[in-house]
């Protein structure tokens, strides 16, 4: 369900870097060019660009694209050329840095497992330190108790279910809720394990066995920041399109634009499940999502946003 464009016939690669090599020639920069390309190629074909034009010129695209843009079409076009594992790693090392635990949490809860492990690794070889020791180093208290167990993780990705299971770890975490014990190794335990698909009937039993939705459950203090994480993994484990837009709602909502929160979501969702967010947008807000970034953004870095979530044309 991404909204990534690709065309069908695709030039050799070799023209596509001689095209972006000649958008930074000259006085100005072709930021046109710079979109119409890398815009509208997947991850694998932007990679094959990156190698074929740091070998043909002697530079990284990176290194090329940092001296000739800015701000945050500079910041939007760098994040969307790396590849998704590597752009992840840069994410969440940023994040942990900048206390930013819903970004952390996103990341570990969002990608599949697999994907998941691609970027501990990138992590890695790049910062010389797991990202499990960098978020138990810089978070504290129960947020650092959610968060290792999250970003261990490697779940289940499969569809199988044990309906058994699902109704005793329903009642687990209806007793710790009611306990208000919403630390508890075991709460976290589940949450943190299990796969999405077992979740997702633990969350069934629990609301067919207790009345009431889980994250309904967990809103005893709407300011409490841990039981807001916690809700927040549920959903983005569970109902991730959900989660997506309310960080794009939140990001553009009042009077200021939040640019890193909806420069985030889209290039890491385009190749994904945007389209599923752009719909859950629309059901929600009663606007199209093109139209929202149409009235909150403006110049290249619009364009940009446009282009990969497939909206350019309207």
């Amino acid at each position: 369900m991404a909204t990534l464009s690709v065309p069908d016939q695709l030039p050799p690669v070799a023209e596509d870097c001689d095209r972006l090599h000649n958008a930074f020639q000259g006085w100005g920069t072709d930021e046109g060019a710079i979109i119409s390309i890398l815009a509208h190629r997947n991850a694998k074909q932007r990679s094959l660009i990156r190698q074929t034009y740091a070998e043909t010129y002697g530079e990284d695209l990176l290194k090329s694209l940092d001296k000739e843009l800015s701000s945050d079409f500079e910041r939007a076009v760098l994040l969307w050329t790396l590849h998704p594992a590597e752009r992840d790693a840069l994410l969440a090392n940023e994040a942990i840095r900048k206390l930013k635990h819903f970004v952390v949490l996103e990341i570990a809860c969002s990608r599949t497992p697999r994907d998941l492990f691609l970027v501990k690794e990138e992590y890695h070889a790049r910062f010389k330190r797991s990202i499990e020791e960098d978020v138990a180093q810089y978070t504290t208290g129960d947020f650092r108790r959610l968060l290792v167990p999250l970003v261990t993780a490697y779940r289940y990705d499969g569809p199988e279910v044990n309906a058994t299971l699902a109704t005793s770890e329903a009642r687990i975490l209806h007793e710790k809720i009611t306990e208000k014990a919403y630390n508890d190794e075991e709460l976290i335990r589940i949450i943190s394990t299990r796969s999405k698909a077992q979740l997702n009937a633990t969350f069934n039993h629990y609301n067919d066995q207790f009345g009431n939705a889980i994250s309904k459950d967990l809103k005893t203090d709407p300011n409490d920041n841990y039981l807001k994480l916690l809700r927040s993994a549920i959903k983005c484990l569970t109902w991730p399109e959900k989660y997506f837009e309310k960080v794009l709602r939140l990001a553009i909502k009042g009077l200021g634009t939040d640019e890193e929160a909806l420069t985030r979501v889209v290039v890491t969702r385009a190749e994904v499940d945007m389209k599923r967010i752009v719909e859950e947008y629309y059901r929600r807000n009663s606007v199209p999502f093109g139209q929202a970034i149409k009235g909150d953004t403006s110049g290249d870095y619009e364009s940009m946003l446009l282009a990969l979530v497939g909206k350019e044309s309207d």
